[in-house]
């Protein structure tokens, strides 16, 4: 901000009346009612040339007759070179021109004539602030303020150069002596609710933006930056107001617009989100922002093509720009590009090394590349860098675990309950008893808690007699209902209950644990994991099912379970796209197939191929007692990733499960086709990456013959 002279009255009638017009905006008449004396210089008084000049470049500025009014004040100072309204006018006009090295001289030449000349170096300091050389402009301000204290402008500039340098406190000083001097100056507030709000003082910024509107109630800047302060504060239909308000007042403002879509895509008005992004770049089609924000809505609509183009466009405008790199490698993740992906993540890390989200995602990358190693040093890096980091604890936790690496993979998956996205995450401030960490149990009672899948409390339910071993009194198991008849007839297990009646008796028992959590405590390995536990079965059940199945036709009994839970976050890769994709099994002589699909998929269950009798019970079923009463008297298990695998296993049935390609679950590890935790009963069949579900299954149709006609052989 740059002070002008104000002209002084001239001697004679002719330039008053000019000065007259001036001030009117009569610049031409003014012009041309000076022109004799212009043209009569030689014969004019030295002091009368000199303003009349003056006042001519002033009348020339006002027709923007710029080269006109810029010789107008060079010809005065030349008749005489200490006027130092020339000089000055002269640079306002300059830095105007952007003409900043004259301004610069023009400024300085004015504080050498004067130098008790406040306004000078205040000018002077403008023109070095827009020469970027702020260390020097904010000495000039301080010289202005040394010379006049109460220099409320000078003040004002001080605190802009010292907010730009980061020194908050500084421009939160010169701020308020500004304000001291004149408190109605708008902009004042509205710089310092900036440095307020950048020191984390939201309820004092928002004060301070609220005194700038009280001094100007339209002024939209102070309105965003309310915006701003309210969204922080997660006070967001205030916040949507005043952005909204904001762009009222100035529909063409770019930054509000912006500033407006990120409230409105907090509260997860994404199409109205989407709207304003898109307005503010209509008004200004370089904004990086706005695109990295517009790709952000995008994501969240699934319209991941869209996304990427938002985002490639941000970093067409800005390369630098990190994050657009990380939540670009973020849409091409979700897409399974994944070099494209790890291509993007490592751009992102060029940049910033330290960018823990990124080198977390690139992670996450590398497994399912398979590039193990240096998967797992990438987790290493981002928790060297933000020990508190559970999303790349767990996660190098899992690849530990799917790897063999018990020991400290199960000691880092107790970072789970860090995890905000973990549904769990919660319990050991849900429960009111103590936690168990390994400590004695005898003589204690127990709370075994589920936390996941029916398919762990499957796996893990080994663990219960080895639990009850270690001296337990008593332990109650909280799950699921499907699972409540089944695990209460395992050794250990003193009583189940749901989850809202544990919560109820929690302060009842001395410690709790997850099943999930006890190969840490009694220290798994590889070669230590305990053997399954039988699953008991009462007869009555078993020959209820029993009746069922005879009604198939002789020949071997194969169960089949084609997908998985809807809600599980790796669902469709896991899951079979239908019942239709399993159809090359049919041709396999003698089989005869039971459906076991309960939920997602049992309506195809219901209505099979016409080529194909299949014997659906899935939608019989009431819980898991039931669905292995009827895999007891199956030869086979065919499945998806699902809690029937674990079942069957678990019964010492024969299991073929097919695996996903990408997403695979830790328990299943790596490359093996058998599994530790089954080692008698399970198989492997895993999709590789460049193939489709239909060479898996071609694959397991090959197994069946090979198993059942070497069988048959025998028979006959």
């Amino acid at each position: 901000m740059t002070s002008a002279s104000t002209l002084a009255p001239l001697t004679t009638a002719p330039h008053q009346v000019a000065v007259s017009l001036c001030g009117a905006g009569k610049f031409a008449e003014a012009l041309a009612l000076l022109q004799p004396i212009l043209d009569a210089r030689e014969s004019v008084a030295e002091h009368l040339l000199v303003e009349t000049l003056n006042v001519a470049a002033v009348a020339a500025l006002g027709l923007n007759r710029w080269d006109d009014a810029e010789n107008y004040w060079r010809q005065s100072i030349a008749v005489k070179p200490d006027f130092v309204d020339a000089y000055n006018n002269l640079g306002i006009l300059l830095k105007g021109l952007n003409r900043l090295l004259e301004a610069e001289a023009m400024f300085r030449s004015v504080a050498a004539i004067r130098p008790d000349q406040a306004q000078a170096y205040n000018n002077l300091g403008a023109v070095l602030y827009s020469l970027k050389r702020l260390h020097d402009a904010e000495a000039a301000y301080r010289q202005a303020i040394a010379i006049r204290s109460d220099y409320a402008e000078a003040h004002y500039n001080l605190g802009i150069v010292l907010y730009d340098h980061r020194r908050l406190h500084e421009a939160e000083s010169a701020y308020r002596q500004s304000l001291a001097v004149r408190p109605d100056c708008a902009e004042a507030h509205n710089n310092l609710g900036n440095v307020l709000r950048e020191l984390g003082r939201l309820a004092e910024a928002e004060q301070t933006y609220r005194q700038a509107l009280t001094v100007r109630p339209q002024y939209p800047e102070a309105l965003n930056n309310l915006g701003s302060v309210l969204k922080i504060s997660k006070r967001l239909p205030e916040a949507e107001l005043a952005c909204r308000l904001a762009v009222t007042i100035r529909p063409n403002y770019s930054d509000a617009h912006n500033n407006h879509g990120s409230v409105l895509a907090d509260l997860e008005r994404l199409p109205e989100a989407e709207a304003a992004y898109r307005q503010a770049l209509a008004l200004r089609p370089d904004y990086a922002e706005a695109y990295y924000n517009l790709g952000i809505v995008l994501h969240k609509l699934e319209r991941l093509a869209e996304a990427e183009a938002a985002y490639r466009e941000a970093l067409r405008i800005n390369p630098g720009g990190v994050e657009a790199h990380n939540n670009l490698g973020s849409v091409l993740q979700v897409q399974e590009r994944w070099q494209e992906a790890a291509a993007a993540y490592q751009q992102a890390l060029a940049l910033r090394p330290d960018l823990v989200e990124a080198l977390y995602n690139l992670g996450n990358v590398l497994k399912e590349l398979n590039r193990l190693p240096e998967a797992e040093a990438a987790y290493r890096q981002a928790i060297a860098i933000r020990a508190d980091y559970p999303d790349a604890t767990f996660a190098l936790a899992t690849l530990l675990i799917s790897t063999g690496e018990f020991e400290e993979g199960w000691r880092l998956y107790e970072s789970r309950y860090k995890k905000t996205d973990f549904i769990y995450h919660k319990t050991p401030r849900l429960l009111p008893c103590a936690q168990w960490h390994g400590d004695a149990l005898a003589g204690k009672s127990l709370l075994v808690w589920q936390e996941d899948g029916l398919g762990d409390m499957l796996q893990f339910g080994r663990y219960l007699p080895l639990l009850k071993a270690q001296g337990a009194t008593h332990i109650t198991v909280a799950c699921l209902a499907p699972l409540r008849r089944l695990l209460a007839a395992v050794e250990g297990v003193d009583a189940v209950v749901d989850h809202q009646g544990a919560v109820d008796r929690a302060s009842g028992f001395d410690c709790w644990t997850s099943l999930l959590s006890a190969p840490l405590h009694l220290r798994t390995t590889l070669e230590t994991i305990p053997p399954v536990e039988p699953v008991r079965l009462a007869e009555p059940v078993v020959e209820q099912w029993r009746a069922r199945l005879a009604t198939l036709p002789a020949g071997r009994r194969i169960g089949l379970v084609w997908k998985g839970n809807p809600q599980h976050h790796n669902d469709a890769n896991r899951s079979l796209p239908s019942l239709t994709a399993v159809a090359p099994l049919w041709s396999v002589p003698d089989l005869q197939f039971v459906s076991l699909q309960k939920g997602q998929g049992e309506e195809e269950g219901q209505s099979p191929p016409a080529a194909q009798p299949l014997l659906h019970l899935g939608s019989e079923t009431t819980d898991l007692v039931d669905t292995a009463a009827i895999v007891a008297q199956l030869d086979l298990v065919i499945c998806v990733d699902t809690s029937v695998a674990h079942l069957a296993a678990s019964m010492g049935k024969p299991c073929w499960v097919m695996l996903p390609s990408q997403g695979l679950d830790w328990r299943w590890m790596h490359t093996r086709s058998d599994s530790p935790w089954y080692p008698d009963t399970l198989r492997l069949f895993r999709r590789a990456a460049d193939e489709d579900w239909s060479s898996v299954i071609e694959r397991v149709r090959e197994a069946c013959v090979a198993a059942f006609a070497t069988s048959l052989a025998a028979q006959t």
